[in-house]
């Protein structure tokens, strides 16, 4: 259930930009070959999220599912919980990129859902047992989470968000970014 890899065993020969970027260790419970089972993207956005924001989420998710993409989100609260459940209500996989350890839950409230994503999906931590988990920890997910996306939909985000920063982490890394147009209007 909790196997270490490194990037490499888990993806393909990396680029020099994603050797640069890329965690040392990947920790994984679920079924790993969802990482190269097929496009996958990362579904991103507020904890505090409007109800159109999630509206958004669980239609952009199902639309993508029937497309036979793989859904990646973090597990929070608001737009990625709504990513994670409209995969898995549509007959999709999805994959949650953890800001703790894989032993552990955040937000508690979600951890049946991480219990399911680990059991019928897959999760992903790049924080050993035992690691403190704090702040510092979820912009950390989100490099990681840019890292293993072909491409990531911001849906909402306000200033200085995880959302953003993962934004500008698939940016950096040469990931399309894709911006919901609510976002322009807000």
């Amino acid at each position: 259930m909790n196997d270490r890899w490194t990037p490499e065993d888990l993806l393909r020969p990396l680029s020099e930009a994603e050797q640069k970027h890329a965690p040392r260790d990947i920790f994984v419970a679920g079924d790993r070959d969802l990482l190269r089972a097929g496009p996958t993207v990362a579904i991103v956005g507020s904890r505090d999220a409007t109800r159109a924001g999630l509206a958004r989420a669980d239609k952009l998710a199902r639309l993508l599912v029937h497309q036979g993409v793989i859904i990646m989100s973090g597990l929070a609260e608001g737009i990625d919980t709504a990513a994670h459940l409209a995969a898995m209500r549509n007959g999709g996989r999805t994959i949650a990129v953890l800001g703790t350890p894989l032993d552990q839950c955040f937000p508690a409230k979600n951890r049946s859902l991480q219990q399911e994503i680990m059991r019928d999906h897959l999760a992903v931590s790049q924080f050993p047992s035992g690691t403190k988990v704090g702040r510092h920890t979820f912009p950390i997910r989100n490099r990681t989470m840019a890292f293993l996306s072909d491409a990531t939909v911001i849906i909402e985000a306000k200033d200085g968000s995880g959302s953003l920063h993962q934004g500008w982490e698939a940016i950096r890394l040469g990931r399309p970014l894709f911006l919901a147009k609510s976002m322009f209007d807000d």
